[in-house]
């Protein structure tokens, strides 16, 4: 079976094929276009963007694929928790809508921070663990979370263990790359500027029980350019600092409920310096970079289970 899956997340425009069968998954998205030395989107900028980049993304993954999907699934919703909105769904929403109007196959909506644990889980090749409870983070420039995923019949049962209590890490990432000169998101140049530092850097993270502040990072890091310090050296120093207070969440919570495997998502998690550490440290699970940023694969796999097809 071909399932068909669409995110119109705050920064991303993303729809992919999965065939059931063959495991194979087929992907285009694009990000939004941020003006230089901006932060971010507007909401109504994210839905115009998500309307010029959708048509064209998906015309040329059709073209590729030459394939009739059997069902849609779309993300509806930032988390599977009451109140939770943001208008850019709402294009993918009416996108997934309409192809299942016209071509009679079923629709299966979700929430985007399912898709992100599910894409994780599908990159890592552990898939098994969407019937088993699992920690699962995510973080990004919207989100700073620790969830327990449990398998449930409609929907992930995500619930909230931990969390950042001001700023996101994806936030505080992004307010410095733009601080230099970076373009948005800028994520992927912090990493290389990071790499270029070889001092030894010694950090502590800011923890308030199993909870995290990272508002104070951003202060940090702007005292520190004032200093003097280099761009290197300021990208290595708030690397370094998500990376201990990441770490510090999930020993938090092993301690506090027992260990279990760790699946981490998000687009601030596809940093490698992070990653390393992490893997060295828990059972932990990544995505590869392209599934985790947003993306729309998650949403192929939690319509084919939801259907019955995994």
């Amino acid at each position: 079976m071909i399932v068909c899956g669409i995110d119109t997340s705050n920064y991303t425009t993303s729809i992919a094929l999965y065939n059931t069968d063959t495991h194979e998954m087929t992907m285009e998205k694009q990000l939004l276009p941020v003006k230089e030395h901006a932060c971010g989107l507007r909401q109504s900028d994210a839905v115009f963007l998500h309307v010029k980049q959708l048509g064209a993304l998906a015309q040329k993954l059709f073209e590729q694929a030459n394939v009739r999907p059997d069902a849609v699934g779309v993300s509806v919703r930032p988390r599977p928790v009451e109140g939770s909105y943001m208008p850019c769904f709402l294009v993918g929403q009416m996108t997934a809508q309409v192809l299942s109007a016209a071509l009679g196959i079923p629709m299966v909506e979700c929430s985007h921070q399912e898709g992100h644990v599910a894409a994780a889980l599908f990159s890592a090749g552990r898939l098994d663990l969407l019937e088993q409870e699992c920690y699962a983070f995510h973080v990004s420039g919207g989100t700073t979370e620790a969830l327990l995923a449990a398998p449930g019949k409609d929907q992930m049962n995500l619930t909230l263990l931990s969390k950042t209590l001001d700023l996101h890490a994806g936030q505080v990432i992004d307010r410095l790359g733009v601080l230099l000169g970076l373009s948005f998101p800028c994520g992927p140049a912090l990493e290389e500027l990071a790499l270029q530092c070889t001092e030894k850097i010694s950090v502590r993270p800011t923890m308030k029980g199993l909870d995290c502040c990272l508002s104070g990072l951003q202060n940090q890091c702007e005292q520190k350019k004032k200093q003097g310090k280099s761009d290197a050296y300021l990208a290595k120093f708030c690397l370094l600092t998500v990376q201990e207070t990441i770490s510090s969440m999930t020993k938090a919570l092993i301690d506090a409920y027992g260990p279990r495997p760790v699946v981490y998502a998000g687009g601030v998690m596809s940093n490698q310096i992070i990653r390393k550490a992490l893997e060295s440290r828990f059972d932990a699970y990544f995505a590869k970079p392209r599934y985790s940023a947003d993306n729309s694969a998650g949403v192929c796999i939690l319509a084919a289970r939801k259907l019955g097809w995994l």
